[in-house]
C-alpha cells in the first residue's frame, strides 16, 4: 500500500480483498505530509469508502476504471461519494489471477486531476499482477494452516482413534485414542510394534483385504466392522473407515471408532428378549395349571365314563368266560369293548398332559373343526354344570392349518372359559356359547366365540390383551396376552370387540395348511 501510494502520487488508497461471496476491506493508506499511513481494517465495503459505481464495475468486469477528472462528464459522475468529497482522479484496479477476482486496489487524489499517468498506471498494473499471486499464494496458505489445524483438532480431541497407515501394514503414527483403544502406548508405536494386520484376528483378514482392494480402486473404503487385537490378547470390536492421502499412494488414514457398548447393549437386548420369552413360556405354562386347576371335577367326570365302562366291560368278559356260562363270542365283544374304553380314557389323559407339560413346541397338520371338538369334550361337563348352551357352526370341508395342537388348544380354551366367566352373572336370557370355524379369504382360517354375557366396554377392547391386564378380581391378567402371543407366533390375528346383541366376540385367524411356505 505504501508503495501503491508514494509511486502513484494518490492521497488515498483502499485495498479490498474477496472473502468468500464478499468483498472487505483489508487496508486503508492516506499521504499526509510526505508520510504514508497504513491502518489494518476488517470491513465490509460500503458508500462512504469509495464510489460504489466505479467499485461495482470493476468487480464485474475485472477491468480498470481510470478517472482523470472525476467531476467531469463520464458513466461515473453522479456517483454520491464523488460529489462529496470532491474527488480530481480516481484509480481502480482488480488484482486477477487465472481468470479469478482476488481483490481490488483503490486509489484517489481530490487535489489534482490526471495524476496518474500512462507511466505510473503501468507500473501499477505490473504491481497489481504481483500482488494477486501474493495474495493469492497466502490465502491458500491460510486455507491450507486452517484445514490442517482442523484436522489436528480432530486428532488431538481423542474422540476417536485415528491412525495413519501404509499398504505394508506399518501403523507410522496414530493419536491417544487409537493407542488406549489396542492398549498400546507410544513407545511401541515409535518402536514400530504396530502393525495394522498383525492387529487383526484371522477371521477379519479377508474384510481388510477388501478394504485395501477399495482403497485401490476409489481412494476410500467405505467404514467395516471388525476386531483388533489388544495388547492383552483381548479383542475389541471396532468400525473402521480409511482414506489414501492420494490416489494412487500406499499411505493414508484410517479412523477407528469403539464399538463395545454398543455390542454390550445389544447383547442386553439380546439377553432381555431372551428372558422375556422364557418369563412368557412360565406363565403361559402357569395359566395352563391354573385353567386345568378349574377344570379338575369335569376332568374326573370325562374319565371316570370311560373307565366305568372298562371296569363294567372287564366284569361282563368275566362272567361270559365262566364254565357254567361259557359264551366266547359276547366274551369277546366285551373285551373288546373294554378297550376302547381304555383307548378313551387314555386320549383325554394325552391331551391332557400336553396342556399341562412343558412340551417343546411342534408345528404339525391341525384340523381345526377337531381341535373344537376336543376341546368342547374336555369340558363338557363344566359346561353343563354352569347351564352353558353350546351351539356351534362348523365349517365343510374342514380346514386344516399347521400348528402347535397343544398351543391352540390351551387358546380356544382360554376364550371358551372366558366366555364361561363372562356369562356366570347372566339369569335373564339363555347362556349362549356360540362357536364357528370358516375360510376368510384369500387363505386364512377364522374362529369366532361369542358368548351372551355382560359384554365388553369398547374402550378396552384392546387393552383386555396387555400383560397382567385384567378385568377379573382375581385374574392374573396374562391368559389373553400369552393366547394374542400364541396367535401371533402363528403368523395370525387374535381381536375382540361387543357381540351384535349381548355379551363380546372374540376372533382370531390363522394362515391355512397350503399357504404356509
Amino acid at each position: 500500500m505504501r508503495t501503491a501510494i508514494e509511486h502513484a502520487g494518490a492521497e488515498r488508497g483502499l485495498l479490498i480483498l474477496a472473502r468468500g461471496d464478499e468483498y472487505r476491506v483489508e487496508a486503508e493508506a492516506t499521504m499526509s505530509s510526505d508520510t504514508v499511513t497504513v491502518d489494518l481494517r476488517q470491513a465490509s465495503v460500503t458508500a462512504a469508502d469509495l464510489p460504489e459505481s466505479v467499485f461495482h464495475y470493476v468487480v464485474r468486469t475485472k477491468e480498470s476504471v481510470l478517472l482523470h477528472d472525476a467531476s467531469s462528464a463520464s458513466p461515473f459522475s453522479a456517483d454520491e461519494y464523488i460529489h462529496r468529497h470532491h474527488v480530481r482522479s480516481i484509480l481502480c484496479l482488480p488484482f486477477v489471477k487465472q481468470a479469478r477476482l482476488v481483490g481490488v486496489l483503490y486509489l484517489e487524489n481530490n487535489l489534482t486531476s490526471h495524476v496518474f499517468t500512462p507511466s505510473r498506471t503501468t507500473v501499477l498494473k505490473l504491481l497489481a499482477s504481483e500482488a494477486a499471486i501474493s495474495l493469492e499464494n497466502t490465502r491458500l496458505y491460510g486455507d491450507l494452516q486452517e484445514r490442517e489445524a482442523r484436522v489436528r483438532r480432530l486428532v488431538d480431541a481423542n474422540i476417536i482413534g485415528i491412525f495413519i497407515w501404509d499398504l505394508a501394514g506399518r501403523i507410522i503414527d496414530a493419536n491417544e485414542a487409537f493407542l488406549r483403544l489396542v492398549g498400546y502406548d507410544r513407545d511401541d508405536l515409535v518402536l514400530g510394534r504396530l502393525r495394522w494386520r498383525e492387529l487383526t484376528p484371522a477371521e477379519w483378514r479377508d474384510a481388510d483385504d477388501r478394504c485395501v482392494a477399495e482403497l485401490k480402486v476409489t481412494g476410500i473404503a467405505q467404514p467395516y466392522e471388525k476386531e483388533y487385537f489388544q495388547k492383552s490378547g483381548n479383542r475389541v470390536p471396532v468400525l473402521v473407515g480409511a482414506a489414501n492421502f492420494e490416489q494412487g499412494r500406499d499411505e493414508g488414514v484410517a479412523f477407528v471408532v469403539d464399538l463395545t457398548d454398543r455390542k454390550r447393549a445389544d447383547e442386553a437386548v439380546r439377553e432381555s428378549e431372551r428372558r422375556y420369552r422364557e418369563i412368557e413360556m412360565e406363565l403361559a405354562h402357569a395359566n395352563r395349571i391354573a385353567t386345568m386347576g378349574e377344570l379338575a371335577a369335569s376332568i374326573a367326570h370325562v374319565l371316570r365314563q370311560p373307565l366305568s365302562a372298562a371296569v363294567t366291560n372287564g366284569t361282563t368278559c368275566q362272567h361270559w368266560l365262566l364254565e357254567d356260562t361259557l359264551d366266547l363270542a359276547r366274551a369277546r365283544r366285551a373285551a373288546q369293548r373294554m378297550i376302547a374304553a381304555a383307548q378313551r380314557a387314555s386320549e383325554v389323559m394325552d391331551r391332557i398332559r400336553g396342556l399341562i407339560n412343558k412340551t417343546p413346541s411342534e408345528k404339525i397338520s391341525v384340523v381345526v373343526n377337531d381341535l373344537i371338538r376336543e376341546t368342547l369334550a374336555l369340558i363338557e361337563t363344566e359346561l353343563r354344570a354352569r347351564q352353558i348352551v353350546v351351539a356351534t357352526d362348523l365349517t365343510e370341508p374342514p380346514i386344516s392349518i399347521v400348528a402347535d395342537r397343544v398351543q391352540l388348544q390351551q387358546v380356544i380354551l382360554n376364550l371358551i372359559m372366558n366366555a364361561v366367566e363372562a356369562m356366570s352373572l347372566v339369569a335373564d336370557r339363555t347362556r349362549l356359547l356360540r362357536i364357528s370355524s370358516q375360510r376368510e379369504p384369500p387363505s386364512s382360517a377364522l374362529v369366532r366365540v361369542a358368548d351372551s354375557g355382560t359384554g365388553l366396554d369398547p374402550t378396552i377392547a384392546e387393552r383386555i390383551f396387555d400383560p397382567f391386564f385384567t378385568t377379573k378380581a382375581d385374574g392374573m391378567g396374562m391368559g389373553l396376552s400369552i393366547c394374542r402371543s400364541i396367535i401371533d407366533g402363528h403368523g395370525g390375528r387374535l381381536w375382540a370387540s361387543p357381540a351384535p346383541s349381548h355379551g363380546a366376540l372374540v376372533q382370531f385367524t390363522l394362515p391355512t395348511e397350503n399357504s404356509v411356505p
